[in-house]
């Protein structure tokens, strides 16, 4: 299959016509559309429907669109890792959830880039979902994660749990009831042991689904909120943020999973593990 024909179609379907495909290319709209040829004869299936208003995917244009974002991706990949620049010895793609940045994947890839000035890093930042999906897909060697199951072609390692503590922007700030109070969601464990500890406590007004989102949000607006303590620890030293001592204190479990075919396939990776599971305790 003809990879320029496949990113050529990706460029139709996000832009929404054949016309500003050719602008995103910088090629005539003579070869997208010719490109476009080549890829439906190939599939002996018509991709796109061109009509006035741009070009709209047909079933089987739906079908193929599914895979060729990741074929491609895929292809850059290999890419770059049967193409390394010299004194390379491999490529490490590690993902991590957006909320285990902070405090934690960026300091485990710095002590990659530390101790393995060889090795190259790929980092890959998303939400629980893609990074499964980027596993899943062989996307990504070694993934920072909330999520507990995984599937049979990976292994997964117990990491040290985030402390879940709430701070405030007040000193004084009321442990209960703070109209200003931001709800994260921190997992199903989480919102059971809040419920039962903040029963009388009514519905906070403000929820978010990112604990770096709702940093943010209370740094800027004041306010206070259950955050991961790596992630607040230097705040609280500057004294931007404020620990409550009198607020219970949650945990939620972190892993490192990857891919098991790792072992045989990389010359890297047990010590880059070792490295890495050697910073969780």
């Amino acid at each position: 299959m003809n990879l320029q024909a496949l990113r050529t179609f990706l460029a139709i379907v996000e832009t929404g016509s054949l016309v500003r495909a050719s602008e995103r290319l910088n090629v005539t709209q003579s070869t997208v559309t010719a490109r476009l040829k080549t890829l439906e004869d190939d599939l002996g299936q018509t991709l796109l429907i061109r009509n006035k208003s741009g070009a709209t995917l047909t079933a089987a244009g739906l079908s193929l669109h599914r895979y060729a974002d990741t074929i491609v991706k895929l292809w850059q990949q290999a890419r770059q890792e049967t193409a390394l620049p010299d004194g390379m010895s491999g490529v490490c793609n590690l993902a991590c959830e957006f909320d285990l940045w902070l405090g934690l994947g960026d300091r485990r890839a710095q002590t990659l880039m530390d101790q393995f000035p060889d090795l190259g890093i790929s980092i890959w930042l998303g939400s629980q979902s893609d990074v499964m999906k980027w596993l899943d897909e062989g996307k990504s060697d070694l993934a920072f994660t909330y999520r507990s199951a995984c599937p049979s072609a990976h292994e997964q390692m117990t990491l040290k749990p985030d402390e879940l503590v709430l701070v405030s922007t007040d000193p004084n700030g009321p442990v209960r009831f703070d109209p200003k109070y931001v709800l994260v969601d921190a997992g199903e464990a989480f919102g059971r042991e809040h419920a039962i500890h903040y029963a009388d406590a009514g519905t906070a007004r403000i929820s978010f689904g990112n604990a770096s989102i709702a940093q943010e949000h209370i740094l800027r607006n004041g306010g206070s909120a259950y955050l991961p303590w790596r992630s607040v620890e230097g705040l609280v030293e500057e004294g931007r943020l404020f620990r409550l001592p009198d607020a219970p204190a949650f945990s939620r479990a972190v892993f490192l999973t990857h891919n098991r075919r790792l072992k045989d396939s990389t010359t890297w990776f047990d010590l880059a593990l070792g490295a890495l599971l050697g910073l969780s305790s």
